[in-house]
């Protein structure tokens, strides 16, 4: 694909795929990463491709939680590397939190290509401007990110398959978790530990949006900028009152809205 204007209407969507077509080539993605991707931007289409009102009070929630929390742990996949690992990283440097890949389709060679990838990333993030706001040290606090994922030493209750090995200084420490891109499997057995699951999830209909603690039915690779914002503000407060079905139940008005527009 060639190089794509800004004032291309399909814009975002055409760089999304660029970006995971070359994941793919490099190793990074699973043969169903593409179909999933595919799937998520039928809903994004439904949704107005946008962040709607319901999304933003989701991902100032998600903030205020991550911000809150004991131990906070972002963890990744294939595509949520391939789409966002710039700005999820950003987002951890700001947390001072891990990150950790875990993945269903895993091969030694994937996780190579993965971690590989997000080392160079770091190496980016670190030389790139700092977040209007941030007081820190920038590069230090950069690399100080753990990131995890490559020597599994723990177990998620009361799940099957290889998503079930992580880390316990990870995913199996963490009282929050931010999981872009979740199965409902997974995030069922992480809310059966007690886990706070915050999930950004397209489809307001899956298993995992209706089961998560927070759902943020947007686009990833928006919910990234909006997120880095807010985690960088002060003021991050928790609505204990926060009822995840209304965001759900907003989306759904929102892609009825769409259609009947």
């Amino acid at each position: 694909m060639g190089e794509v204007p800004r004032s291309h209407p399909r814009y975002n969507s055409l760089i999304a795929r660029k970006l995971l077509t070359d994941a793919a080539d490099d190793g990074l993605l699973a043969d169903s990463a593409l179909i999933a991707h595919g799937r998520g931007e039928a809903y994004d289409y439904l949704l107005g491709e946008k962040t709607s009102a319901s999304a933003l009070l989701s991902i100032k929630q998600a903030a205020a939680v991550m911000k809150n929390a004991n131990k906070c742990v972002i963890s990744l996949n294939g595509n949520a590397v391939a789409l966002a690992a710039e700005n999820l990283l950003r987002c951890a440097t700001i947390l001072q939190c891990p990150v950790e890949i875990n993945i269903y389709y895993r091969t030694p060679e994937r996780m190579k290509a993965l971690l590989s990838r997000l080392e160079k990333v770091r190496q980016e993030v670190m030389k790139s401007k700092k977040p209007d706001g941030w007081l820190g040290n920038w590069e230090e606090d950069v690399l100080a990110v753990p990131i995890l994922g490559a020597e599994p030493n723990g177990r998620i209750q009361n799940l099957d398959g290889p998503r079930a090995n992580c880390c316990k200084e990870g995913i199996l420490d963490a009282d929050v978790i931010f999981v872009p891109l979740e199965d409902g499997d997974r995030c069922e057995a992480l809310m059966n530990m007690g886990k706070t699951v915050i999930v950004v999830d397209l489809n307001p209909l899956s298993r995992t949006a209706k089961m998560a603690s927070i759902t943020i039915v947007d686009e990833l690779m928006r919910v990234g900028s909006v997120l880095i914002d807010e985690l960088v503000k002060s003021d991050c407060k928790i609505n204990e009152k926060w009822d995840n079905k209304l965001v759900l139940d907003a989306a759904l008005n929102e892609i009825n809205s769409n259609i009947q527009n």
